[in-house]
């Protein structure tokens, strides 16, 4: 049984009224061999991505299409794929509960659950606009996760081109930090955007992409940083 099916599986069973628990404790342990990890975030970004989707009244094509880029889906699980991601959109009640049992599954694991939050933002610049409606739904989901304001704050100013940006936000820092805590953050980000760290810390092969965009964005903030040193 391949990972759509499961997930598939799983999505339905909750359409259908089944509770959260039971759910993802079949995730968790499934029949047959499969990272417990690359489920949890597969159906982390699918249950939130589509919902997140739907935050601001509609759900557009170019959504749709940012998630097949954080998720490639072979073409013999497209008819799957799809009917996940149907079933996950149809509104956005529920999202919380989503959220709270994603937490659960990795307490103590800041690092993943802002890599939810990046496919997450992902999916909701895929339009080329940021609804308020949208904004207010992930700084619930950041809430929920526990990740923080100033972690939230960072990812939008990452992936938000409107955002308000600052070049030490970006990087998590206050903006009074020296230039080697800025070196020294900016090392740290890249480090932990190697496809190694990554994988290693639950996020399936198929998101790994989901670091090149935070790349971008660290390496910018960083030489901005730089430059500013330099004048």
């Amino acid at each position: 049984m391949s990972i759509w099916t499961r997930i598939l599986e799983a999505i339905s069973a909750l359409a259908q009224g089944e509770g959260f628990g039971a759910v993802f404790d079949r995730l968790r342990n499934p029949p047959e061999a499969c990272p417990e990890r690359t489920v949890a975030f597969t159906i982390a970004v699918i249950a939130l991505g589509a919902k997140m989707a739907k935050a601001d009244g509609e759900v557009t094509r170019n959504e749709v299409a940012a998630f097949r880029e954080v998720f490639h889906v072979p073409p013999e699980e497209e008819a799957h794929a799809a009917r996940v991601f149907n079933l996950a959109r149809q509104d956005v009640a529920g999202f919380d509960a989503y959220a709270g049992k994603i937490r659960a599954m990795f307490q103590g694991e800041a690092r993943v659950l802002t890599d939810v939050m990046e496919g997450l933002f992902h999916v909701a610049m895929a339009d080329g606009s940021y609804h308020p409606a949208e904004d207010a739904f992930l700084q619930e989901v950041a809430r929920i996760f526990g990740l923080g304001e100033p972690c939230f704050r960072a990812l939008r100013a990452r992936y938000v081109p409107d955002a308000p940006r600052d070049p030490f936000e970006v990087l998590g820092l206050p903006t009074h930090a020296s230039l080697d805590e800025a070196r020294a953050a900016w090392k740290a980000a890249v480090r932990d955007s190697h496809p190694d760290r990554l994988i290693a810390r639950g996020v399936p092969p198929e998101a790994v992409n989901l670091a090149q965009q935070r790349l971008i964005a660290v390496n910018a903030a960083w030489e901005e940083i730089a430059a500013r040193q330099a004048a």
